[in-house]
């Protein structure tokens, strides 16, 4: 028998059509209209599952969190075809789940070796589903003979065998024989349809009150919703609903946070529960423009040149970060935080394994704004990792130029030099924006942000003198002068006043004096290069 593998892994994400208010609360009647959208999902896996039986492998393997569909396409797939399906458990061990009259319920087939082999002496195609058998996999040489038996069987009247799990890393000797197959992940179509027979249910339980939305905030909710699977995005959209019987752009970071927390099982992203809004960031208004002007090319399902991102190069602490964070608050959309360096593992490929995980945790999280600060710290080329570095540059690199999921990656940098040519071109990036010290003017906005953050009142203070004063300061820097001040005053049991502004800034040697070489040089390399985020 020739070495099989069969992937089947389809998602269908179409336009999302607009919805009213009333939509949510609509009751189908089911004999004029059409089967809800989840039927459609459901018979396409049928559909394909069948062309996977047809192909006469014996061994399918179904990684999967939602088993209870999986085990409704599995049998809907047995009754259209006249099999008979039998259920193996650990707890339970063979059962039967369809018709027919041979092959009753084994006893003591909980062992899955006994299992196993009565499945492989069955002479009938009987259609048998294991859930849960990968524990057993690891150090049993006989369970993985038995696989490979069943697998390697050309006889078509013989049994086919179906492992579901949620992950299962076949042996090398029986993956070449197995078929792999995915569930379709809900459109945008199902999606919506889920949210709104939550929003009747909910109405129905709440005397028939009608669930409160808007059509942009209900959009959204759908977009975030997506790679989730049918059971998934039912449980988030009923928390969205359940607990005021609305649903609101309040609900979106939750949604985002419950979302994250349902995929990055292995924690290889982090998700930044606070982003910014630009109105908090102080200058760059050419970064801000820029932003406006492809938000809605972005979040629109019809275009097909999305935006893909911009590297952020500037001083440090002169707002890149926090840059970063707005984009995603003006765009409404979760931010996941990539570190570079943080996935390095003294394991041959783990690194890349990583990294690869954490690309497709963003892609099923899209859409999204993807955020890789310090990107030169975990790419930085060197001959002294072993090639690791590069290795990771070339994931990277390929990622970025054949992902279609809308994920807005940001990345930001201190020094450009130490990034490799191919990464800065033309079409990697959108734009690479430099992020300069703050002009005078700049400076009086963010001390006027600090100071009301901190609850003081800005027409109080003289911020043209304070901007003078602080000359060649970065965001960060200003941000510390006043904290300093809070802490003087405190100490000196008064109020934070002009005085104590100008004493703190006199203290302080700003990073632009202490690494005035550097800095020069930074500068200059970005003049003609680069666009200025301040304009």
């Amino acid at each position: 028998m020739s070495p099989l593998t069969i992937l089947q892994n389809r998602q269908s994400i179409k336009t999302s059509r607009a919805v009213s208010n009333l939509g949510l609360n609509r009751r189908v009647d089911r004999t004029c209209e059409p089967p809800p959208a989840k039927d459609f999902s459901l018979r396409n896996d049928i559909h394909d599952l069948g062309l996977v039986l047809d192909s006469k492998v014996k061994l399918i393997l179904i990684e999967s969190w939602d088993e209870r569909r999986v085990l409704e396409t599995l049998t809907s797939l047995a009754v259209r075809r006249a099999l008979s399906i039998v259920l193996w458990s650990v707890t339970e061990g063979l059962q039967r789940l369809g018709f027919g009259t041979d092959g009753a319920d084994q006893h003591n087939s909980t062992e899955p070796e006994a299992a196993l082999r009565l499945i492989k002496a069955d002479v009938q195609p009987t259609l048998y589903v294991m859930c849960d058998l990968h524990p057993f996999l690891s150090d049993n040489p006989k369970l993985v003979r038995l696989l490979k038996e069943i697998a390697m069987s050309e006889d078509a009247h013989k049994p086919t065998l179906v492992l579901v799990s949620h992950a299962c890393k076949l042996p090398a000797e029986v993956q070449r024989y197995a078929a792999r197959f995915a569930l379709a992940l809900p459109s945008e179509d199902e999606l919506l349809a889920i949210v709104r027979e939550e929003a009747a249910s909910w109405s129905e339980r709440n005397r028939n009150v009608r669930v409160r939305t808007d059509n942009k905030t209900l959009q959204q909710v759908v977009k975030n919703l997506r790679g989730m699977s049918h059971a998934e995005a039912r449980v988030l959209a009923r928390n969205v609903i359940c607990d005021d019987g609305a649903i609101t752009q309040e609900d979106l970071p939750e949604l985002n946070k419950t979302k994250f927390k349902l995929l990055d099982l292995d924690g290889v992203l982090s998700f930044e529960y606070e982003t910014a809004r630009f109105a908090e960031v102080g200058g760059l208004s050419n970064l801000k423009s820029w932003l406006a002007a492809r938000q809605s090319a972005f979040l629109s399902a019809a275009a097909t040149d999305l935006p893909k991102g911009i590297m952020l190069l500037g001083v440090q602490g002169s707002g890149k970060s926090l840059a970063a964070k707005a984009v995603a608050g003006m765009w409404g959309m979760p931010l996941l935080r990539l570190d570079i360096a943080a996935l390095y593992n003294k394991f041959f490929g783990e690194t890349e394994r990583n990294l690869r995980d954490a690309l497709k945790l963003a892609e099923q999280m899209s859409p999204c704004v993807l955020w890789v600060d310090e990107i030169e710290k975990g790419l930085a080329t060197g001959d002294n990792d072993g090639g690791v570095s590069q290795r990771v540059l070339g994931t990277l690199l390929t990622w970025m130029a054949e992902r279609t999921a809308p994920v807005f990656m940001v990345a930001t940098a201190n020094a450009i030099d130490q990034l490799a040519p191919e990464l800065m071109r033309k079409g990697r990036f959108d734009e690479v924006f430099f992020v300069d010290l703050p002009s005078s003017s700049i400076r009086e906005q963010i001390f006027s942000i600090h100071l009301q953050r901190r609850e003081l009142a800005a027409a109080e203070f003289d911020l043209v003198a304070l901007a003078a004063a602080s000359a060649g300061f970065s965001g960060a820097e200003i941000e510390q002068v006043i904290v300093s001040a809070l802490y003087m005053a405190q100490a000196q049991q008064r109020a934070v006043d002009q005085a104590l502004l100008v004493q703190a800034i006199q203290a302080t040697a700003p990073l632009s004096v202490v690494m005035a070489e550097q800095i020069t040089a930074l500068r200059d390399w970005a003049r003609g290069r680069t666009v200025s985020a301040d304009g």
